[in-house]
């Protein structure tokens, strides 16, 4: 049995004179490209710029989290980050880190690259 003659009526003109089922799928293929480019895309961008972000983190930074705190950076394990906030300490997931507001020294990448 050969698929010929069911590809050849899935691209053949409808017999209403509609724009058939060619039309349809090339409707549905720019309809993802757009929600692509629109929302997947800047979405993956921004992920990656915060992975980034988390992994320049370093003992001094000021920082703002997620949540609108905003401290220094006393201790960096694994997954969590001490941070001080005025008197207080507080750990908080790594992933809570939402800016670097303030370095107080040079990344290591800068300085490789003078």
């Amino acid at each position: 049995m050969t698929t010929g003659p069911l590809l050849l009526s899935l691209f053949a003109p409808s017999g209403q004179g509609g724009p058939g089922l060619t039309a349809f799928i090339i409707q549905i293929g720019l309809f993802i490209a757009i929600f692509y480019f629109l929302l997947i895309r800047p979405q993956r961008r921004q992920q990656h710029e915060h992975k980034q972000l988390l992994g320049s983190l370093q003992r001094g930074d000021k920082i703002v989290t997620s949540s609108g705190i905003v401290g220094e950076v006393v201790h960096i394990k694994e997954d969590e980050v001490t941070i001080r906030s005025g008197e207080a300490k507080f750990v908080i997931l790594r992933s809570g880190v939402a800016s670097i507001t303030n370095r107080t020294a040079a990344p290591a990448v800068e300085a490789k690259s003078s």
